[in-house]
């Protein structure tokens, strides 16, 4: 963990994972990279819409035996509505993403590129969206193009491993198996692609603790 300040308002932050690189001032909003010892501020996010969300910075949970707290969030939207990925830091450094859609929710880390076939991610990176019924093969499970859309970021919080201004863009693929699984494609608008995996979850599947309180709704045995 690293306790500074930002180098634009001088408020306290802190880095609690070595390897995220940005950090979005709880105060001023400003995004601040930090490269080894040195920080900058590189410009300003727009602050996170409220919403009935459940979840929050700082949420703890498990996925199995490995146990996560939320640390960062990116709201993305799209031409029918818009969801939250919230970036989960596990015990061992490494990360995932919880991803939030209409009360649906999904865990998702990433794999290596060469999981799907070259043509594929070639196809991604020249804008082309792949079409909703594509079957495609990861890592040898084969999904279900679900949804292919652009996207755009609207809001970002917390600690992330890249930078989340308003109006970043990106294209999103959602894939899917008969039993559960799902995956993503997306790429960015440097043209890197990036692929993840998992499966969709309930709240209760996660063993998550400390979630948002809202009046008249009784917190879920399983969040005390």
């Amino acid at each position: 963990m690293i306790e500074t300040n930002c180098p634009n308002c001088g408020a306290p932050i802190r880095f609690g994972s070595n390897d995220l690189p940005v950090k979005v001032c709880d105060y001023c909003h400003s995004s601040v990279l930090r490269t080894g010892g040195n920080l900058q501020a590189i410009g300003k996010v727009a602050e996170v819409p409220e919403d009935v969300s459940p979840l929050q910075l700082g949420v703890r949970g498990r996925d199995g035996d490995r146990r996560f707290e939320l640390v960062g969030r990116v709201r993305w939207r799209y031409a029918d509505g818009a969801w939250n990925e919230w970036l989960a830091l596990f015990d061992d450094g490494s990360t995932g993403w919880v991803g939030e859609s209409s009360g649906r929710y999904m865990m998702l880390r990433q794999v290596a590129e060469n999981a799907i076939a070259s043509v594929l991610v070639d196809q991604v990176k020249s804008g082309r969206l792949i079409a909703v019924g594509t079957p495609i093969t990861i890592n040898g499970i084969e999904y279900i193009a679900s949804d292919a859309k652009q996207v755009t970021c609207v809001a970002s919080e917390g600690e992330l491993p890249f930078h989340a201004p308003l109006g970043l863009s990106a294209v999103s693929v959602d894939l899917m198996t008969p039993d559960g699984g799902c995956a993503s494609i997306q790429k960015d608008t440097d043209g890197e692609v990036e692929i993840y995996t998992g499966r969709y979850t309930a709240l209760d599947g996660l063993h998550v603790t400390g979630l948002r309180s809202f009046e008249g709704w009784p917190m879920p045995a399983f969040a005390a």
